[in-house]
C-alpha cells in the first residue's frame, strides 16, 4: 500500500473517475474528460452540469484545458506512464474536405472508411458530419451509382456512412421525399446486389423503413412494383433477422395505401411469408407476417395466393395458442376472410384435415376475451352443418361448437 501513488483529484474526470487524456471546461466551469462530457450531453435528455446542476445545452462549448492537459502528462510522464497529446477533433472544415475526395475514384472507398471511423467514435463527430451535409452527399453518391455494378462498394460504404450520421427525421425525409430517385438506387441494390453484398441490402432496409415509417400517403403511393420485389427477394434470401423483420414492418406500413397490397401480392410476397414462417417460431416475425398475410387476404388474389400455398391453412392454424394473442387475433382474421370469400368445398374440408377448426374450438375454451370469442364464433357458425357432423372434431369439443 505504501507503494501507491496518489494521484491529484483534479487529474480525476468527475463522470469517468478516471485520469483525463483530453480534459475540456465546460461553461459551468467544471473540467471534463471530453468524451465523457459529450457522452452526458448527447445521449438522452441531460441538460445541465453533472457537478453544478446548471443549465448546459448540447451546443455549449467545450474549451480545451491545455494548461491541466500538460500538467497531466508531465506528472503521467514523472510516473512512468506517458499520455500521448490528444488530436484535435475533426471540424466542419475537415469534414468537408473529406467530402471532397469522394468524387475522386482513386481515393472513394479509402475516404468513404474515414467517415465511418469518424462518425462511429462519437456523437459529437456524427453531428458535425450532419452540419457540413454529409448525408446530402452521400445520397447524391449512391444516386450516381445506379446500375453501376462495379460501384457496389462504393455504395455498402456510403449506406454505411449514411446510417451513422442519423440525421434528424425530417432532414432524411427531405432528402426522400425530394429525390425520389434516390428511392429507384435503393430498389437497384435489394435487386442487384450480390451474395458479397449482403450488409448493403440490410442498410438499405434499415434506411427505407427509417423513410417509410413516417412518409406521407402521396409518398408511399408511388412506390413501384420493383420496390416490393426488392423487400420479398430480402425475405426469401434471409439475409439477416434484422433486415427480414425491417422488410415486414416496411411492407406492413405501405400495405394499406393505393394498390400497394396488389402490388405486394404481385411480388410473390405471399408465398414468401409463408415460407419464411415455416422455419421461424420466433414471436415478433410471426406476429409480423400474420399481420401482413391478414392484410393481404383480404384480397380475392391475395386469399386465393395463401389457399394455394400447401402449408398456409395448416401452418396458420398451428400457430394459434403457441405464441402471442397477437398472432391468435390475426391468425383467425385470415381463417375469416378465407371462411367468408373462398370457401370452396375443398377448402372447408381442409380447414378440418389440417386440424384448424379443432383449434378454433380450443380458442373458446380458452381465456382468450370476448372480443375473440365472437370472432371465432363467427368463423364456426359460417359452416357449422359441415364441421359439427365431421368425425375430425372430437366429441369434447362438439359441446362447445355453436
Amino acid at each position: 500500500m505504501d507503494n501507491e501513488i496518489e494521484i491529484p483529484r483534479y487529474f480525476i474526470c468527475p463522470i469517468s473517475l478516471q485520469i483525463m487524456k483530453d480534459p475540456v471546461t465546460t461553461e459551468s466551469g467544471i473540467t471534463y474528460e471530453r468524451d465523457s462530457i459529450e457522452r452526458w450531453l448527447y445521449h438522452g435528455s441531460n441538460t445541465t452540469c453533472p457537478v453544478t446542476k446548471q443549465p448546459l445545452s448540447k451546443d455549449s462549448d467545450l474549451t480545451p484545458n491545455h494548461t491541466l492537459r500538460r500538467l497531466i502528462q508531465a506528472w503521467s510522464a514523472t510516473n512512468g506512464d506517458r499520455i500521448p497529446t490528444p488530436k484535435a477533433p475533426p471540424g466542419k472544415t475537415d469534414f468537408l474536405k473529406l467530402l471532397q475526395d469522394i468524387w475522386v475514384p482513386e481515393l472513394q472507398i479509402e475516404q468513404l472508411r474515414t467517415l465511418a471511423r469518424l462518425g462511429s467514435e462519437n456523437e459529437r463527430n456524427c453531428r458535425c458530419m450532419e452540419e457540413s451535409g454529409v448525408a446530402q452527399a452521400m445520397v447524391r453518391l449512391i444516386k450516381t451509382c445506379l446500375n453501376k455494378n462495379s460501384l457496389m462498394d462504393v455504395v455498402e460504404e456510403a449506406l454505411n456512412v449514411l446510417l451513422l450520421v442519423q440525421s434528424p427525421l425530417e432532414t432524411m425525409n427531405h432528402l426522400a421525399f425530394e429525390n425520389y430517385d434516390f428511392i429507384d438506387s435503393l430498389t437497384w441494390v435489394l435487386q442487384h446486389g450480390s451474395d458479397k453484398h449482403h450488409k448493403a441490402k440490410i442498410h438499405v432496409v434499415l434506411i427505407l423503413e427509417w423513410i417509410i415509417e413516417t412518409a406521407p400517403a402521396h409518398f408511399v403511393v408511388r412506390l413501384n412494383e420493383a420496390f416490393f420485389q426488392g423487400l420479398v427477394q430480402v425475405i426469401r434470401e434471409r439475409i439477416s433477422l434484422q433486415a427480414t423483420k425491417a422488410s415486414l414492418r416496411i411492407l406492413l406500413e405501405a400495405c394499406p395505401v393505393g394498390r400497394n397490397r396488389m402490388k405486394i401480392i404481385e411480388a410473390g410476397a405471399v408465398f414468401h411469408l409463408i415460407e419464411f414462417q415455416l422455419s421461424t417460431t420466433e414471436k415478433r416475425s410471426n406476429e409480423l407476417v400474420l399481420c401482413v398475410l391478414d392484410h393481404l387476404c383480404t384480397s380475392a388474389d391475395g386469399r386465393a395466393e395463401f389457399i394455394g400455398h400447401a402449408a398456409g391453412l395448416a401452418l396458420v392454424s398451428k400457430r394459434i395458442m403457441r405464441i402471442s394473442q397477437t398472432v391468435d387475433d390475426r391468425a383467425v382474421r385470415i381463417l375469416s376472410s378465407v371462411c367468408k370469400f373462398s370457401a370452396t368445398r375443398e377448402v372447408v374440408g381442409e380447414m378440418l384435415r389440417v386440424g384448424a377448426v379443432s383449434k378454433l374450438c380450443l380458442l373458446l375454451q380458452a381465456d382468450c376475451g370476448k372480443s375473440m370469442k365472437e370472432k371465432v364464433m363467427g368463423v364456426l357458425k359460417l359452416h357449422s352443418k359441415v364441421w359439427k357432423n365431421s368425425p375430425c372434431i372430437s366429441v369434447d369439443l362438439l359441446s362447445w361448437f355453436p
